[in-house]
């Protein structure tokens, strides 16, 4: 174990000692390998299961116009946001992502929270996933299944086995799967445009709800709570800035790939939304594991798609593993979290930072409830996403002279409205399941009780976050 040399308090009520080189070095993330379209393909991954399923839960909340008009405004918030991330990542390119740029803006605590609540959805996103992968499985009838814990123990040693084995190799094979699931995509828009009917979109019976009709069956108040299963579309796509240390020239590339990713997105969540809802019916999808199959029937686009959706599962439950593992090697590396979690192996890859969060998630996904673990994960992502968003606020005003390669179209009136719609958001998670958002506020709060108490007094100097902190405080008292 390598000994430290100084020791050093600031005034945030934090200490800090260096560690030598050996810690760092035993540290270590592979450098340069992803382009600007591998980053493009790394966020559409992240994402691309939401396509698949998840986001027909909100035919249950708030019935297809309420869905609707929930995806019309998040998918501002995350354009909004994007482009907030976007900012940031250009000026501050490291491992952390979201908790880097809160770390800078808001100091530890800010920093902490935000790794956190980064965790927290990354942690129960793959969970989720799982169940949804255990649906497509089973309606495949692959060696009579029928029950899928086995299939959610295959996937999590799968697939962390991978990444263990290294992450150029990674990203890689997690481009040609997204690539396939994309496919999948275009031959069910094709298949479903044949079956669509504008009436199936508004089938769910209207309740007596207050503002309630065929197109908002549950009301004004299914808008809000469709929200949750309306960031499902989009959920994980902020990870994209997790590969900058793993990026070439991640000051340009890291800014492009988000932003490409984006413009996919939207107009796969677009044709998902109508196509699914008008080939199979609002009422009959809306609790569905597997939408996009249901709503084809029984004819032989159904299977090429059941296939190709377990290609877009795979795909963002791979991605959202190597996301988790970045946000844990980089909070644990500058002794936020144990350190022992951001030691590397051979290939550079974060052993226990892979595998603790994926025995957690196995865990979870044992409960079976996909619908109840996407809440979880929304609650966790749209916390961070208030966070981020002050960061950038932040940034702008104290520190304008700050380098910027890319800067936000609107500055602060853009990142200023994701603020709230994303502020709103957390509380939408209380209205849909508000134990399981409980919970998850419980474990926020023990996290932070961790941090109060323990780690914020051995912080590790010269890791990269702690160090464009120091970079910044110097700055400042020279001015």
């Amino acid at each position: 174990m390598s000994t430290a040399e100084t020791h050093s308090s600031h005034h945030d009520g934090t200490h800090s000692h260096r560690e030598s080189g050996d810690y760092l070095a035993r540290r270590q993330l592979k450098k340069g390998t992803a382009g600007w379209v591998l980053l493009a393909g790394l966020g559409v991954s992240y994402v691309i299961s939401g396509d698949y399923s998840g986001w027909n839960f909100g035919l249950e909340q708030g019935g297809f116009g309420g869905l609707l008009i929930a995806a019309v405004i998040i998918a501002g918030m995350y354009l909004a946001m994007v482009l907030g991330m976007a900012e940031m990542s250009s000026a501050l390119p490291a491992a952390g992502g979201g908790y880097t740029f809160a770390r800078r803006a808001l100091g530890p605590w800010g920093g902490f929270a935000t790794g956190t609540a980064i965790l927290i959805e990354y942690a129960i996103a793959p969970a989720a996933i799982a169940t949804f992968i255990g649906a497509y499985v089973e309606s495949l009838e692959l060696f009579g299944i029928t029950d899928g814990w086995w299939v959610y123990l295959a996937v999590y040693a799968v697939f962390i086995g991978i990444h263990l084995a290294g992450v150029g190799e990674a990203l890689k094979v997690m481009f040609v799967i997204t690539a396939i699931a994309l496919v999948g995509l275009v031959v069910f828009a094709l298949a479903a445009a044949g079956q669509f009917e504008a009436s199936n979109l508004t089938n769910i019976a209207p309740t007596d709800a207050a503002g309630a009709s065929d197109f908002l069956p549950f009301g004004f108040i299914g808008i809000w709570a469709a929200v949750p299963f309306a960031i499902w579309f989009f959920l994980a796509i902020e990870g994209v800035p997790l590969a900058a240390e793993e990026a070439k020239d991640p000051a340009r590339n890291v800014p492009r790939g988000i932003i490409a990713a984006m413009g996919v997105l939207l107009v796969t969540a677009t044709a998902v939304l109508v196509l699914a809802t008008g080939a199979g019916g609002a009422d009959a999808i809306q609790s569905s594991g597997n939408p996009l199959v249901e709503a084809l029937g029984d004819g032989s686009a159904a299977k090429v798609v059941n296939y190709i959706g377990l290609a877009g599962l795979v795909a963002s439950f791979f991605s959202i593993i190597y996301a988790y593992s970045r946000q844990l090697f980089a909070l644990s590396r500058a002794g936020y979290l144990p350190r022992a979690l951001s030691v590397t192996n051979s290939r550079r890859a974060p052993t226990l930072a892979l595998v603790v969060p994926g025995v957690i998630g196995f865990l979870l996904s044992l409960t079976g409830q996909g619908d109840m673990l996407l809440n979880m994960a929304v609650f966790g992502a749209a916390l961070s996403y208030v966070l981020m968003m002050v960061s950038h606020i932040v940034l702008r005003r104290r520190e304008p002279d700050m380098e910027r390669p890319y800067r936000t179209p609107g500055g602060v009136v853009t990142t200023g409205f994701a603020l709230v719609v994303a502020a709103l958001a957390v509380v939408a998670t209380f209205l849909v399941n508000s134990t399981a958002a409980l919970c998850c506020l419980v474990v926020f709060g023990g996290f932070m009780l961790y941090f109060g108490i323990h780690s914020r007094h051995h912080l590790v100097a010269n890791s990269p976050d702690e160090e464009f902190a120091a970079v910044a405080r110097a700055e400042a008292e020279l001015e």
